[in-house]
């Protein structure tokens, strides 16, 4: 029998899972229906419809996130009759939230916290970070994908009309806000005691680059989906997703981002990583390429070394 796995102090989404027989989480879409608020059921079936459509159009099995089911619901009197409803996974449920009605405040709130737990499930079964034994390699693979997408979030923030280097930072700076409470991108540096030349991205545990990366893609996917146009639109956004973000990790019981511990510098790890595969040498002369910037490897006369070139 399945049953609920809920608190009064875990957020909504949350106290209406359930848990299989084999202790497996879903979602009733009965209950999500009621959640976002729609008075009959029968008008939050197409979305349903849609996010199957968007489910098998990523690749995925459909059949492995949307399983169609009977429920018992009370109709008066003690009675209670069958109805039919849909068994959904947390990708299912992200799925419905992107495709339902979004003048809906809670449907709102439903896309910004499905996303951010889909993310982080995405992360906790990508094979490549599973097989990662150490914190540091975390940071590693995490600074790496923050790197990828905040490039990718440049790109939208430059379709929605952030289009100088000012603009953006001031673009990047409503981010920060949103998610570290109010601090600025200075005020951050400020706080983790870095230097000038030193970024804060660089100087954070996987936790918080974690965080970072949840802001980055959320954002990007909103300032897509919703074709925002406008600076103020834009800074707008971005404060908004990095709050939506802080409220998650609040209601999940994590530390806030601000709170989390200052870290030896990720470049640190990357040279040392890069000393371990990209050694040259000639005899007994070994010189390891270790430069942070993008490099290339200068042959000569028989002898190689690492020539420093502009990124």
């Amino acid at each position: 029998m399945a049953k609920h796995a809920s608190s009064t102090h875990t957020p909504v989404f949350e106290q209406i899972k359930r848990l299989d027989e084999n202790g497996i989480e879903y979602w009733s879409s009965r209950d999500l229906a009621k959640v976002f608020d729609y008075a009959e059921y029968r008008n939050f079936q197409p979305a349903i419809e849609r996010a199957k459509e968007a489910c098998q159009n990523s690749g995925q099995n459909v059949a492995d996130h949307f399983v169609d089911i009977h429920e018992m619901v009370g109709i008066g009197s003690g009675a209670k009759r069958a109805v039919e409803s849909v068994q959904l996974s947390r990708y299912a449920c992200y799925l419905i939230v992107q495709n339902a009605d979004p003048a809906k405040e809670v449907v709102a709130l439903g896309q910004t916290y499905f996303a951010v737990q889909t993310r982080l499930q995405e992360i906790r079964q990508m094979d490549e970070y599973n097989q990662l034994g150490s914190d540091d390699e975390k940071r590693l693979f995490l600074r790496n994908q923050l790197r990828q997408h905040n490039t990718q979030l440049a790109d939208a923030a430059r379709n929605a009309g952030v289009i100088d280097a000012i603009d953006y930072a001031i673009f990047q700076n409503f981010g920060y806000q949103g998610l570290y409470g109010g601090l600025s991108a200075k005020d951050i540096h400020a706080r983790k005691g870095l230097k000038k030349s030193q970024q804060i991205l660089d100087h954070m545990g996987s936790t918080e680059l974690a965080a970072n990366l949840f802001r980055a893609t959320q954002t990007e996917e909103k300032l897509r989906r919703e074709n925002i146009k406008g600076k103020e639109k834009a800074n707008k956004t971005h404060l908004e997703v990095g709050q939506k973000v802080r409220q998650t990790i609040q209601e999940l019981g994590g530390t806030m981002p601000e709170n989390l511990p200052t870290e030896t510098s990720v470049l640190k790890l990357e040279r040392t990583e890069k000393k371990k595969v990209n050694p040259y040498k000639k005899g007994k002369l070994w010189i390891i390429c270790n430069d942070t910037q993008s490099t290339r490897i200068l042959a000569w006369n028989g002898w190689e070394k690492c020539l420093k070139v502009g990124s």
